[in-house]
């Protein structure tokens, strides 16, 4: 690659496994490498310019204006390179020529950010602009207290690096699943699942009390939603940083480790399937179509309802990758299927789930990773939650600066 590739590729945040595009199907079939592109959307970089105008769409592919289209500047019209429409500038453009181009048209420019100040100028955006960042975090409580402490503190550590408008939701889940209702600091409500059995996003929604919500209404949004989301379901479940800081930590310093008597000689009854099912028919009633993260602290097998992977005898072992190979895991194709719908379902509702295990054991992520690849989320193991690359991983996913992952935009 030529040391100018280089460069724009780190401007562009994109890295294509070939730099010359196969011009007919045989060469195409002997590449050896397929043909990719790995793409970081969200990179900042000091020479990505910023305009402060909305961007020209193709009327027939919505693709956007850029140095690549073909431009008569007499006739005022710009060919899409992906559909070949033409297209004619807006009245806005007309001063435009081969000396004045605009700033998506510099050959340098290959990725530009817009900055508008009527976001619904945007044509074809499905989510209200006006959404701020959305995390429910999904904590798993059958753990050591060694454990649970440390998971606790970087939770708290975590809330305090959100955006003060981002809005923040608590799942806790062991033998049963928690939904932790933030809207009523002075009292603690809470609303609890049977992780024995599966649970359809209707029932959910009934229990939780967003039936109304959960149907479908003219426009794509449920009924109750006021400006891209219930606003039942956000003030009772989902509540802004600053509002919630002090009624989370005050709820994480009060939560112990899951009271449920396991008898000797078995493992812990854990709900993992059931808590990811509660936690997305919790987003899809409230904020559908918003790119919400369901933030999932696991620290061993589900062996309880749907997704399990393991019984609940320790003399059993967890299925190996061997017994993958065999098809001699007896718990594993029933767990992907339950994973594939609820995959299907985050996909629908625009949501995605990040996975944080930490156990010296499997946690079952060879079932849950199809939600997390089909969702485009992220996925870290560590030994312990006090690990160095938990606390590490976990810190960049929500603070500012050069390290950040940027998930937790302003």
């Amino acid at each position: 690659m030529s040391e100018m590739g280089a460069d724009q590729e780190g401007i562009d945040g994109v890295r294509m496994t070939w730099n010359v595009w196969p011009r007919t199907k045989v060469e195409a079939s002997k590449c050896v490498i397929p043909i990719a592109a790995s793409v970081s959307p969200i990179r900042s970089h000091p020479d990505i310019p910023t305009l402060p105008y909305a961007p020209l769409r193709c009327k027939t592919c919505i693709s956007l204006l850029n140095p690549f289209c073909r431009v008569d500047f007499a006739a005022k019209i710009w060919i899409c390179p992906f559909c070949f429409q033409r297209n004619h500038f807006p009245h806005h453009y007309s001063m435009i020529s081969e000396s004045n181009l605009p700033g998506e048209l510099y050959p340098q420019y290959t990725t530009v950010e817009y900055s508008l100040s009527n976001p619904g100028a945007v044509p074809d955006v499905a989510a209200p602009q006006s959404i701020p960042p959305v995390f429910l975090f999904v904590l798993d409580t059958c753990m050591i207290e060694e454990e649970l402490g440390f998971v606790k503190s970087a939770l708290k550590r975590a809330i305090g690096l959100l955006p003060e408008n981002a809005l923040v939701g608590f799942v806790s889940f062991g033998t049963q699943v928690q939904v932790h209702e933030l809207g009523f600091s002075e009292i603690s409500k809470v609303y609890v699942f049977r992780g024995s059995k599966e649970i359809s996003k209707d029932q959910v929604l009934e229990q939780l009390g967003l039936g109304g919500a959960g149907r479908r209404a003219v426009g794509g949004y449920p009924k109750g939603v006021q400006n891209g989301y219930a606003s039942s379901g956000v003030t009772r479940f989902l509540l802004p940083a600053s509002d919630c800081e002090y009624t989370l930590n005050s709820l994480l310093d009060e939560l112990q480790t899951d009271q449920w008597a396991v008898q000797p000689g078995h493992r812990a009854l854990r709900c993992t399937g059931v808590a990811l099912s509660v936690a997305a028919g919790l987003l899809g009633a409230c904020l559908p179509g918003t790119g919400a993260r369901i933030i999932a602290l696991v620290g061993g097998p589900c062996t309880e309802g749907p997704g399990t992977i393991v019984s609940k005898d320790l003399s059993d072992p967890v299925r190996s990758h061997k017994d993958l190979d065999k098809d001699a895991a007896p718990y594993f194709k029933k767990a992907v299927q339950f994973y594939e719908n609820i995959a299907k379902q985050m996909v629908s509702q625009g949501h995605v789930l990040d996975l944080f295990a930490s156990a010296l054991d499997q946690v079952g992520v060879a079932e849950m990773k199809v939600v997390v690849e089909r969702t485009g989320g992220l996925v870290v193991l560590a030994e312990s939650f006090g690990h160095s690359v938990f606390k590490d991983s976990f810190k960049r996913i929500f603070e500012e600066g050069e390290q950040s992952l940027g998930l937790s935009f302003k």
